[in-house]
């Protein structure tokens, strides 16, 4: 039995899209709608977090550079320099930052105009932005928003370069393989391992699909993920003993690669447990992470809206890719942060508003207004939940940073100001604040001795920080001791 020619294949050919205008207005709108929601919504005098300011002193002159662990990249640094080199205000580092987060959303959902309508990418990043992960993240000096914008436009500008390799190509439009390596080097920048997830399934179209092979994409892939990922490989020979030794190093620091169900940590991250790490306690009630068991649900009817109306391939290729960048953070990790699966959730966005507005507008005579009405009802439901759990994570994370602040000049009046070195607990970002270098003698971030910290206490004025919980380490128990925020300074005595 023969089967019809007329059966669409899997990944039906992508057509050039038309060309679109300059300025898109509700993409435009929507991005600065983010940008104001950041900058009232995160205070831009938050101070900076643990991770942030391990970032923003590689290129601040405000204090010496953090240890910098093998996991991480050097996309941030780079992305927060031109502010960040000189000047310390982490209120204009933040309106920087919103300001280009909300820059960044446009371009992301632009490079998909054609592919999809307008109003489905209008709703898909007002989906996305207002996620209390996105608005908290967005002006944050961390890598993972910027890995979901550099997923949106590598994938839409790999859809767009087919599209151009199979029909004659508009000149008064800017090619799509500039957007393919200009995304895949932004992913990689900031995390190269999230970019060879991310682009899994991009790279399997590229080599094991009839039809895809196009030299060009395979070179301007390359080129992106040459970028990052090769300066993080001579990193690792320069600085880290190695590729394998930096690999072995960042599985370490991460807890062990491999075979962990993190599904149910993931859940209890959302209640605005920025790490949760290690990860027990009760799940949070059901209202904060029942939207995230609709998302198949809405995958799946917005990958049925994508069969009727004729652009399944964007869609399976928007959910593949979403599902790749998931997985090494819903089953092999041993921990959770929200943050993790932001570029998941972008990628998401927009095959779920294409299925929400099915819902409302397509068929369903009388049943529509009831349809809109529940998706109406849902979603400022949805809307309130990440309101109160933005809200609640901005108060305590404000607090956390406003006492970290109170011990750096307890610090400074006690005599311990740059050129200084602080030890102990949460010796990163405190350090930070009060202009240190920061060391520890184990851990993730060990960098110096018992014997090097006594050798540099003869120099140059030294502090040891003890949570209320910590044990004093040896070397510091018969230093003097000082209450503040929680903490107990231990100041080395020095000879005048």
């Amino acid at each position: 039995m023969r089967l019809s020619s007329n059966a669409p294949p899997l990944l039906a050919p992508v057509t050039a899209p038309p060309a679109a205008s300059p300025v898109l207005a509700p993409l435009a709108a929507v991005a600065g709608a983010f940008t104001l929601a950041q900058l009232l919504l995160v205070p831009p005098g938050m101070g900076l977090g643990w991770d942030e300011s391990v970032y923003v002193s590689q290129v601040s002159p405000h204090a010496p550079a953090a240890f910098f662990s093998a996991p991480r990249a050097r996309g941030v640094p780079l992305l927060v320099a031109p502010v960040a080199a000189w000047s310390s205000s982490t209120e204009l580092l933040r309106v920087y930052l919103a300001l280009l987060s909300g820059t960044g959303l446009y371009l992301g959902l632009r490079v998909w105009r054609g592919l999809f309508p307008l109003r489905v990418l209008a709703l898909a990043g007002a989906l996305f932005a207002t996620l209390w992960v996105t608005l908290f993240y967005g002006p944050q000096a961390m890598p993972n928003y910027w890995v979901a914008i550099g997923a949106l436009v590598t994938a839409g500008c790999f859809l767009q370069a087919k599209a151009q390799a199979t029909t004659p190509p508009y000149s008064h439009r800017p090619t799509p393989l500039w957007g393919v390596a200009a995304g895949t080097a932004l992913m990689a920048w900031m995390r190269p391992t999230d970019a060879v997830w991310v682009s899994l399934p991009l790279l399997l179209l590229l080599f094991g699909a009839r039809g895809w092979r196009q030299p060009r994409l395979v070179a301007a892939m390359a080129a992106g993920l040459g970028t990052g990922a090769g300066a993080w490989v001579i990193e690792a020979y320069v600085r880290y003993g190695g590729l394998v030794r930096r690999l072995d190093d960042a599985s370490r620091v991460q807890g062990g690669l491999g075979w962990h169900i993190a599904v149910n940590d993931q859940l209890r991250s959302l209640v605005g447990r920025t790490l949760c790490r290690p990860c027990t306690g009760e799940l949070p009630h059901v209202a904060i992470y029942a939207w995230w068991f609709a998302l198949p649900v809405l995958a799946a009817v917005g990958a049925a809206v994508a069969v009727r109306a004729r652009r399944r391939t964007p869609t399976l290729l928007l959910l593949a890719c979403a599902t790749t960048a998931a997985l090494p953070y819903l089953f092999f990790i041993g921990y959770a942060a929200p943050r993790f699966l932001l570029p998941a959730y972008a990628l998401l966005a927009i095959p779920l508003a294409d299925g929400l507005l099915s819902l409302v507008t397509g068929p369903g005579g009388a049943w529509r207004p009831v349809a809109g009405t529940l998706v109406a009802l849902a979603l400022v439901a949805h809307l309130g939940v990440q309101y109160a759990v933005l809200k609640r994570t901005v108060d305590r994370t404000t607090a956390w940073h406003r006492d970290w602040d109170r011990v750096a000049a307890d610090l400074r009046r006690l005599g311990v100001r740059p050129p200084c070195l602080l030890t102990g607990d949460y010796a990163i970002p405190i350090a930070f604040y009060a202009g240190c270098a920061s060391a520890a003698v184990r851990g993730n971030n060990a960098n110096i001795t018992r014997d090097g910290i006594l050798r540099t206490a003869e120099r140059v004025p030294v502090a040891t920080l003890v949570a209320a919980d910590g044990t004093t380490p040896a070397y510091a128990r018969s230093w003097p001791a000082h209450e503040v925020a929680g903490f107990r300074l231990h100041v080395a005595p020095r000879e005048r």
